[in-house]
């Protein structure tokens, strides 16, 4: 039944994994006709959240544009909590639904409790055991779980770590990930490819090896001797063209530069759209990477990937046979790598199940967010 006045949810985003999640999210919440749900983004990712949000038909009602150039994590706290204070006051949101674990998360989740406003916490249970790796992605989604009252767990092992935390089980609810959502959304979509160093690399007749890495714990000499790996397995495997999205950190960019640049099948780029993500990753034969969100998506092309970490929270993939930890040590990586690259050309795919989801979890994220609010009967049933 319809409320006269419609529950107010607020979701905030603030860097360009969260937009790609939440995005399914904030779709299925407006099909909800006695939900009422507006968007914060902090500005984490400004221009790279704006690229997502384009394609998903998505539009902010609130920007905070908190980053500015030389800043630290005490600076993003200042940012968010004093933005996202004044969002709150404005808006007077019931639920504020938060994604991951990003410093925008916990932020967030820390505000609406400060707001005696239910929190929401899509993709929460994750835990990689270790709270230096990732930094200071590992706190601050257990952080967030102490004030979370809707616990969205993309799988049963991430249930399992909340339960074995002693979460309140009437509170955490498995839904997959809605990165599958996102994926799926975009995978068909019928538009050409816009980077023009992946057009180039897709036309190249070469095979694609997809690199992206931008982890903080990885900053300085462990990034240093990852680079010098992925040069040299360039030029190993001269059939291959590798295609490196550089994310914008210095700490990234520079010795992106100095190790990789100059090669002629090395091709450095700015960060691509979500469209160009997910088609470079449904072509590559390789993909190498410390991003998550990588790691939950690539086992649905069945695209083999070497993860730059030592550990992840996301074992499921490393379970499956998709996913394989590398950390950034140069002789682990390129023996890796080499392994993969040896095998006949279509070879390499591994079976394209995807133990992240079956690609309707923001439609139960929503249901279940509709139904703590207005107490209708749920529409959906947990993923098993």
């Amino acid at each position: 039944m319809t409320q006269t006045n419609p529950r107010r949810v607020l979701v905030v985003i603030g860097t360009r994994p969260e937009a790609i999640k939440l995005a399914p999210v904030i779709r299925a919440l407006a099909d909800r006709p006695e939900l009422e749900t507006k968007l914060v983004l902090t500005g984490q990712h400004s221009d790279l959240v704006d690229q997502v949000l384009d394609v998903f038909n998505v539009t902010a009602d609130w920007d905070l544009g908190i980053m500015r150039e030389g800043q630290d994590l005490y600076d993003v706290a200042r940012g968010c909590l004093d933005g996202l204070r004044e969002v709150a006051a404005a808006f007077k949101p019931e639920v504020v639904v938060v994604q991951g674990d990003t410093a925008s998360v916990f932020f967030g989740a820390l505000v609406a409790f400060f707001e005696r406003a239910r929190v929401a916490h899509v993709e929460a249970g994750l835990r990689s055991g270790d709270k230096w790796q990732p930094y200071p992605e590992e706190i601050f989604r257990r952080l967030t779980g102490v004030v979370t009252d809707m616990h969205f767990a993309p799988t049963a092992g991430a249930r399992d770590n909340l339960l074995r935390e002693g979460t309140d089980a009437d509170g955490v609810f498995v839904t997959g990930n809605t990165v599958v959502d996102a994926l799926l959304a975009i995978a068909d979509t019928d538009r050409p490819v816009n980077n023009d160093a992946l057009r180039m690399a897709m036309h190249s007749g070469k095979r694609l090896v997809l690199v992206t890495a931008h982890r903080r714990e990885s900053f300085g000499a462990p990034i240093r001797e990852a680079f010098g790996a992925l040069r040299e397995i360039a030029d190993r495997y001269p059939d291959t063209v590798m295609v490196y999205p550089v994310h914008p950190n210095p700490n990234v960019r520079a010795p992106a530069e100095e190790l990789l640049g100059g090669h002629e099948r090395i091709l450095l780029t700015t960060p691509f759209d979500y469209f160009d993500l997910v088609h470079a990753l449904r072509h590559a034969t390789l993909a190498i990477t410390d991003s998550g969100g990588i790691q939950e998506e690539a086992p649905s092309f069945g695209t083999p990937t070497l993860v730059l970490r030592e550990v992840t929270e996301r074992p499921e993939g490393v379970d499956a046979g998709v996913t394989i930890l590398v950390g950034t040590d140069r002789n682990r990586i390129i023996d890796e790598a080499s392994r993969i690259l040896d095998r006949p050309a279509d070879g390499h795919r591994s079976d394209s199940y995807n133990p992240y989801g079956d690609g309707n979890a923001a439609a139960r994220i929503a249901d279940v967010i509709a139904h703590v609010l207005t107490g209708e009967p749920r529409r959906t049933t947990d993923l098993s």
